[in-house]
């Protein structure tokens, strides 16, 4: 395991191994959590520990190998490069309560959503624990900006790679690292059910967002192969359950696809599915993903959605768009550079 992927009891059960003082590992933890690139910038570490360490556990930063900037809003799009050459993206957007970056879980995608660029290609390999803590950590550093919120809704399916993610949160939400609140997270899953009963049992205080994306299975199994293992009323139930272990209200992501889910009749069928479920729906315009033929819904067709789920009781609002000049939908940019390097 990477040092940087260990928590602080870890690294304290290591130190003693190495026959160094406790103090010593949460010495070096600060240190990782701050960014270091090498053990050189380790100052108040005895030299011969700074070798040891450099010999036995080697320091990778992530490479920002494209940097791109909305001249609308300020979005800023990273494309990281991983120690073995994958490219990963993340997303920092400013909003009135604080800035939030959407990072990846895994290196590509293998759910197959038809308006997804991530999961073009496929899954390469699920993310470590640090390698999701750099993309904040370094986002952070490049921008010159405080990050207060973390969405996993960048390229990956987080729920597909779970025991990363959770170490991934607990790591994120140290007190001796960058000490981010759960409840400034969200995880946003496709609708693996048998992982969220699992994370249900945590018992965390982060949001879960679930992408719904259509009000029946006969739409979703179009668009979203994961329905045809959990279909909706299955996905559906597992939220109530969660909603029930938790207390914590669910939000779903819901795309606008012009002629394919925006009629008035889905919103209306989703309110009869909903009943008695708390949410919030998050009304998304479609990004266009070159490769796919799905177009976004007109402005008018999502004004009426929102206001039916409004009528019905149900809080609905439109995601701002944000970066729609620098590729910032999901995969967009990483797919790019892959076909420009081939």
């Amino acid at each position: 395991m990477k040092l940087k992927s260990m928590t602080l009891e870890e690294m304290d059960a290591l130190f003693k191994e190495l026959r160094q003082p406790a103090f010593r590992a949460k010495q070096v933890y600060t240190w990782l959590h701050k960014g270091v690139r090498s053990y050189e910038e380790m100052t108040n570490l005895p030299k011969d520990l700074r070798a040891v360490l450099e010999e036995k556990y080697p320091i990778y930063a992530p490479v920002a190998v494209r940097r791109q900037e909305s001249r609308l809003d300020g979005t800023r799009k990273y494309l990281w490069q991983l120690e073995d050459g994958n490219c990963v993206e993340t997303v920092l957007m400013r909003y009135h309560y604080g800035n939030s970056v959407c990072i990846s879980s895994e290196v590509g995608c293998r759910m197959g959503c038809a308006f997804c660029a991530s999961t073009l290609g496929g899954l390469v390999r699920k993310l470590e624990p640090h390698e999701m803590l750099d993309q904040v950590l370094f986002t952070q550093l490049d921008s010159g900006l405080p990050i207060s919120h973390i969405v996993l809704m960048g390229i990956g399916e987080p729920l597909d790679n779970m025991e990363n993610v959770l170490r991934f949160l607990e790591l994120v939400n140290s007190k001796e690292g960058m000490n981010i609140s759960l409840r400034h997270i969200s995880l946003s899953t496709c609708g693996l059910v048998p992982k969220i009963d699992e994370l249900a049992q945590k018992k965390l205080q982060l949001t879960l967002s679930v992408s719904l994306h259509a009000p029946n299975d006969e739409i979703r199994n179009t668009i979203m192969p994961v329905n045809k293992a959990y279909p909706v009323e299955t996905l559906l139930e597992a939220c109530r359950r969660y909603y029930q272990a938790t207390s914590r209200r669910i939000s779903f992501e819901y795309a606008m696809i012009n002629g394919v889910n925006d009629a008035p009749e889905h919103a209306k069928e989703l309110l009869r599915r909903l009943k008695g479920l708390p949410a919030h729906f998050n009304l998304i315009p479609l990004n266009h993903v070159e490769e796919s033929p799905l177009k976004p819904s007109t402005k008018a067709a999502v004004a009426r959605f929102q206001k039916i789920l409004e009528d019905g009781g149900v809080t609905a609002t439109v995601r701002r768009t944000l970066g729609g000049d620098i590729d910032a939908s999901c995969g967009q940019l990483r797919r790019k550079h892959t076909k420009e390097n081939q």
